[in-house]
């Protein structure tokens, strides 16, 4: 059984991206999703990805070769948002905690996802809130807990995302604590070709 796992929610419909799926994205010449599963690899074992059926083949292509074990957890309803492809990714993990990190993240900081695995430890999970949002999707999870609490909040017909954390134990990694442990882009998305650009001066840099 893999100690720690990452869980990267590509299942996204990319509306703000234009033609094609964003998740294997060519940036700065590496597919997107690529570029994400490199960057966690070094403090994960494994990482399983949540995406739809149909985009399997397109990101199976853009991860061979990745450091770590890569799996599939296909959503079975597609397009019911974020909250739902956390509950598939998780219930398909095999360790006890999971990193869960949106596919647009290119510039996560491993020291600092190594850094909420230690938060989260004896705990259900460690979320950062770098100003007053709470980033569920850039944090560490006990996974069944996690995965038991989108399920009911689903059912329950809640929309927030954050609304799943109140069920749980969870740490707050606060603005100090990202600023101490992490990367100040870490938690930064692409979600159009201009910021794909600003990204691939980043890494470039």
């Amino acid at each position: 059984m893999s100690e720690r796992t990452a869980v990267v929610l590509a299942g996204g419909r990319s509306t703000r991206f234009g033609e094609g799926d964003k998740a294997v994205a060519d940036l700065a010449g590496t597919p997107m999703i690529r570029r994400v599963i490199d960057r966690v690899a070094p403090v994960v074992d494994s990482v399983v990805v949540n995406c739809r059926s149909a985009q399997v083949p397109a990101i199976r292509e853009a991860v061979d070769g990745a450091a770590v074990p890569v799996t599939f957890a296909e959503d079975e309803y597609p397009d019911e948002g974020p909250m739902a492809g956390m509950a598939t990714g998780l219930r398909a993990v095999e360790s006890e905690y999971a990193f869960v990190v949106a596919c647009d993240m290119p510039l996560v900081d491993p020291d600092f996802v190594d850094y909420l695995f230690e938060r989260a430890a004896g705990h259900d999970a460690a979320v950062p809130r770098p100003e007053q949002w709470f980033e569920t999707t850039h944090a560490v999870y006990r996974a069944a807990a996690m995965a038991e609490a989108c399920e009911a909040a689903l059912e329950a017909g809640e929309e927030r995302i954050v609304a799943p954390l109140f069920d749980l134990d969870f740490v707050v990694v606060d603005a100090e604590d990202v600023r101490e442990h992490g990367h100040p882009r870490t938690f930064e998305n692409c979600n159009t070709r201009a910021d794909f650009e600003d990204a691939a001066r980043e890494l470039e840099d």
